[in-house]
This record gives structure tokens, sequence and C-alpha cells, in this order.
């Protein structure tokens, strides 16, 4: 079992989870509880690394016909890092559910191809990790689906989502993960990117947002406040749940004060209060 340890930098998921729930934000850092695997989630995880790998093939031979014919290929290579993956499916005799799942990343790869053409594309970055100390000592760290670098110099982020594109009205926290990153790159780089861009291919919508320097600096400043909750949660051992409608779907209910549960016993020392 690993040594659990206080968090040392924060990244646009576990950042959505303290501002959705602190004590979901406990159980994944500071708890590190093992979470079961969802259909959706890996199904996202798969198209992703298709897209990905797309780009490996001459501009003129991505084609939605090769492109869905990695599919399979991409399912073994993410089994044989993942074992635990294979559960998903571990009911599924006959392999009916397996080859609807597939056929559904598969429909979700293609449609991609309405939305961007890949043959104009060479990304400068796939997967690209990046990361980022703020002149707090905050480390912010992240991994961009894609990066466009055009000839001018001016950066494109572009992040691919398997789900539906949210209402106008939910739009800004879905540009949220695209916004940490724009700053990450601001600072890392110094320029602000041109472009944010959401490719939502279970609704073949794409969302865009062109930031300046002000909107980063709102997201630095929401950042560190939500850091400085974050290491007073850490110290004080006050992670308090933030009942949802999310939480129908959060997999730790059974140790949940919500639910009737117990949480596990804190593993970090506590700074007494005052």
């Amino acid at each position: 079992m690993r040594e659990q340890r206080p968090p040392v930098s924060l990244s646009p998921s576990r950042a959505s989870d303290f501002m959705q729930c602190p004590l979901l934000y406990r159980f994944r850092v500071i708890d590190r509880l093992p979470e079961k695997p969802s259909e959706a989630a890996t199904r996202g995880t798969l198209v992703h690394a298709v897209l990905e790998r797309l780009f490996d093939a001459p501009a003129a031979e991505r084609t939605p016909l090769r492109a869905k014919a990695l599919v399979p290929g991409q399912w073994d290579r993410l089994l044989e890092s993942r074992p635990e993956l294979a559960e998903l499916f571990a009911q599924d005799e006959g392999g009916e559910r397996l080859a609807r799942w597939m056929s559904e990343a598969e429909a979700l790869v293609e449609r991609w191809f309405s939305l961007e053409d890949p043959t104009r594309l060479e990304p400068a970055e796939r997967e690209l990790f990046v990361e980022a100390e703020l002149e707090s000592g905050l480390r912010l760290r992240g991994v961009i689906d894609r990066v466009d670098v055009a000839p001018s110099g001016e950066v494109r982020i572009v992040d691919y989502k398997t789900g539906k594109a949210p209402r106008p009205e939910y739009s800004e926290g879905a540009l949220f993960q695209m916004k940490f990153y724009a700053l990450v790159v601001w600072r890392l780089k110094g320029v602000v990117p041109r472009r944010l861009q959401l490719v939502y291919l279970g609704s073949g919508e794409v969302l865009t947002y062109d930031p300046v320097p002000a909107d980063l600096e709102r997201v630095e400043r929401k950042l560190l406040a939500l850091w400085d909750a974050i290491v007073r949660a850490t110290e004080t051992g006050d992670w308090r749940p933030r009942p949802t409608k999310l939480c129908g779907w959060c997999d730790h209910q059974a140790r949940c004060p919500e639910f009737g549960g117990t949480p596990p016993v804190y593993p970090l020392p506590v700074v007494p209060a005052g």
C-alpha cells in the first residue's frame, strides 16, 4: 500500500473534485481509495488513445476506416496496462455487451471526422504533460490532449470529450479545465493560447473560447484560494461532504456520513486549532 502524503500539486480533475465535494477529494487524494472502472470513462480513455495514435499515420491515411481499425488494438493495449478493466465485461459471456461498447467507441471516433479534418492537422504535441510552479509555490499539472501551433506561433489547446456538450449556462464549468491548461502554458511559455477548443464527440459539437490575460489571472486567483482551502482541510482533517445529485454516481457512499457511512481513519497528522 502506498504511503499517504499531503497533496503537493493541483490538476484540473482534482480541483474539480474539491469544488464538487471536499470529502471526495480526500478519498481520492489523501486516502487513495480504489474505485470501480466505468464503461463510460474507459470508453473515453479508449477513444482518446485512438485519436492520439491516428496522427502517427501520414496525413493522407488518417481516414475514418483507419481510425476505427485502431479501436481493437488500442483496447488490447489498454487491457495490458490496466488488467482490472477486464472486470467491466466479466459477466458478458456471449460478448454482446463488449461488442456494443466497442461499436459505440467506433461511432465516437467516426463522428470526430465531421468536426475536424485530421489530414489538415499536424499537432505540435499530443497527450502533453505540463507542470508549472506559480510564484506562490503552488504547482499546477495536467495532460493536454492536443496542442496545435500555427505558422504565426499562435497556440490552440484542444480537448476531446466523449460526452455531450453542456447547455450554454454550464459552459463556464466546462471551460474551467481549459483555462487551467491555458494558465499553465502561459506561466511556462509566456504565451497566452489563442484558442481553447472542446470537441464534444457525444453530441457532435465544438465549443471554443479565446482567452485573454485577465481571464487567466482570475483563474489563478481562484486556484490559489482553492489551494488554501485544501491546505487547511489537509492540516485539520476537516473534509466535509457536499451532497449533490452527483452523489448517486459516487463509489464511496458506504464511507460517506451523508449516507450513514464512516470515513477511514485520517492517515495524516492533524494540526491543533490555534
